[in-house]
This record gives C-alpha cells, sequence and structure tokens, in this order.
C-alpha cells in the first residue's frame, strides 16, 4: 500500500477503536482487530486489493444491524461518511460498502439473496467466520447470549436448522442452540483455502466443547 493509503488506514483504526468504545464484547473494536488480523493472514494467499480488504475488515462491523433495529443501511452509511471524509477513491467506497453489505451469516439464510462473491470479500468474510467459531467465538457466543439474557441450554428447545432470515434474526433461542444454527457450519462454508485450514482446526476444538458441556450438564464428569 502507498503511505497515503496506510495513513487512511491508521484513521480507520482510530475511528473504529472511537466509535465502538462501548459496544458489546463479541461486536467491540478487538473484535475488529481479530478480524483485521485474519483478513491479513488470508490475503497472504490470495489474489486481492489490500487496502479494500483491510476498509472492509475494519469497518465491517461499524454499526451492525443487531444494535440498531436490525436496520442494515447504517452500517454502510456510516462508513460512506467515514470514508469521504478521507477522501477515499468513489470506487474504493463502493467496494468496501459491498463487503458490509454481504459479509452477514443471515444473508445466507434469504434463498432470493444472490451475490457475486469477489475475492476481497471472499477473504473479509472468511476472517470473519473465523472469529465466529473456535476458542474465541465460543466466548463471543456466550457473551452475545448473556447480552440477550438468554439461557445457555434447554434440552427441551432444539436447534432450529431450516431458519430464514427474519427467523435467525429474531431468534432468542438458548445459546448452545447457536451452535447447530451457525457456528458449527461454518467450516463448510469458508471461500479461502487458508480459511478453510484454519475452520477446520477450530471446529474440532468446538466438537470437544460441546462434548464436555453436556458431559457436564447430566453430571457425567
Amino acid at each position: 500500500m502507498t503511505s497515503e493509503q496506510n495513513s487512511i488506514i491508521e484513521n480507520t483504526i482510530t475511528f473504529v477503536k472511537k466509535t465502538l468504545k462501548n459496544a458489546e464484547g463479541g461486536h467491540d473494536w478487538f473484535h475488529i482487530l481479530r478480524v483485521y488480523n485474519n483478513a491479513k493472514l488470508i490475503s497472504e494467499s490470495e489474489d486481492v486489493n489490500s487496502f479494500i480488504v483491510a476498509l472492509g475488515a475494519l469497518l465491517h462491523d461499524i454499526a451492525d444491524a443487531k444494535f440498531y433495529d436490525g436496520d442494515e443501511t447504517v452500517g454502510p452509511s456510516v462508513a460512506t461518511e467515514f470514508l469521504q471524509t478521507q477522501n477515499v477513491a468513489s470506487s474504493v467506497i463502493d467496494q468496501v460498502v459491498f463487503i458490509i453489505e454481504n459479509i452477514s451469516y443471515k444473508n445466507s439464510l434469504n434463498l432470493s439473496f444472490k451475490v457475486q462473491m469477489n475475492s476481497e470479500l471472499a477473504v473479509v468474510q472468511d476472517a470473519d467466520r473465523l472469529d465466529a467459531i473456535g476458542a474465541v467465538g465460543i466466548a463471543r457466543c456466550f457473551n452475545f447470549g448473556g447480552f440477550k439474557n438468554r439461557g445457555m441450554y434447554d434440552p427441551s428447545i432444539p436447534p432450529n436448522l431450516n431458519m430464514s432470515k427474519e427467523e435467525y434474526k429474531k431468534s432468542d433461542a438458548p445459546t448452545i442452540n447457536h451452535f447447530y444454527e451457525k457456528l458449527l457450519l461454518l467450516k463448510d462454508k469458508m471461500n479461502t483455502s487458508t480459511g478453510s485450514r484454519i475452520a477446520a482446526e477450530r471446529h474440532v476444538f468446538m466438537e470437544q466443547y460441546l462434548e464436555q458441556f453436556y458431559a457436564e450438564w447430566d453430571g457425567l464428569k
């Protein structure tokens, strides 16, 4: 990247840190930083525009719709306004907004939703999904469940494996259900070879965690 692009990245980091200062723990600056680092790692093996990947990773959750009454226009709007203050080219802004609009897992539940995947979105989406699985993913899952005052587990409430996008957004099911409704499905939805390799390792950890969880729940260990 050029020195000007690096300066914009630094300004973006400052902006995101300030904006997400009081965010829920699973969607705060440290989530963004992990996704940013994941994206840089994955990019090493992909032919991508590193500037767009960096901006997309840093701004992908600048205004997550789940914290704005489901309004999916807020994030793209906030990102656009900020990038315009940095004199970022409109063509770059359009591509960053494209990432923000299409990165979410819930969009894949909308059968009428079709997106033309590009390399930059593929990298940032994998980077974001990696942070949803493994040890950190488990911690984020329970943190958000607590934030929403959801139960941890209720054997009488089975996971819903055929949710629509709207059902997914409105779900208040126990946290353990989310493993089956999303987390354990991500391994097979990765876009890149690096993302797939890391996801496979984290997937195994989640399976081991669930085995231990149920054993403790039933008083077997």
